[in-house]
């Protein structure tokens, strides 16, 4: 069974700055593209940023210049380093990724969308 465990969240002060990591777990082929993304309260919950497997990066325009994501293929663990936190990234934030499988013969690729369970992040003034 494929699993995405996001953990590093919590509650911290505007102005620091905060590390969070999404691990893969489970048998599986290959990571392909891996994603973060967060729910502020009462709102829906929106894309920050990817990386491919080969290490490209894109994020959304409010975030530039403060976030950064990257990833360890070897640990099977993507990070989205956030600097000075302010409350309005207070959120939950979700790892996505791209994850090939096979099937039973192991002669078929499989490739499925996962979601990891979400880690709050509560910034204070």
């Amino acid at each position: 069974q494929v699993r995405l465990v996001e953990s590093g969240g919590g509650s911290v002060q505007a102005g620091r700055s905060l590390r969070l990591s999404c691990v893969a777990s489970g048998i599986f082929a290959s990571i392909d593209d891996m994603a973060w993304y967060r729910q502020s309260p009462g709102k829906e919950r929106v894309w920050i940023s990817t990386i491919t497997n080969g290490g490209a990066t894109n994020y959304a325009d409010s975030v530039k210049g403060r976030f950064t994501i990257s990833r360890d293929n070897g640990r099977k663990t993507v990070y989205l380093d956030i600097n000075n936190v302010t409350p309005a990234d207070t959120a939950v934030y979700y790892c996505n990724a791209d994850i090939t499988t096979m099937d039973h013969a192991w002669s078929r690729p499989i490739v499925s969308n996962y979601w990891g369970q979400g880690t709050q992040v509560i910034v204070s003034p």
